[in-house]
């Protein structure tokens, strides 16, 4: 029995456009990007609270973008006129 997990669902097989496609890579080069400087701001830091969320901040960062390459890892780009 396959349950309706959000893994599962990204199993499915998407179609999607090739504008769509660019701004979805976009997204993930700049959510790698801030991550890397966020990253870079820890050791400016001296709060143990501070660092904590900003180290979180740079996980979710990270998480973010490989869940949009693992959505773009499993969709094809519709081709024009369909």
């Amino acid at each position: 029995m396959r349950s309706h997990g959000t893994r599962d669902r990204i199993l499915d097989h998407f179609e999607i456009s090739t504008r769509f496609r660019h701004i979805i890579e976009d997204r993930i080069a700049r959510l790698e990007a801030d991550a890397a400087l966020d990253e870079a701001t820890l050791i400016r830091l001296e709060n143990q609270e501070h660092i904590r969320r900003q180290l979180r901040l740079v996980a979710v960062q990270r998480e973010e973008a490989c869940r949009m390459r693992n959505f773009l890892e499993h969709s094809s780009t519709r081709i024009q006129g369909r």
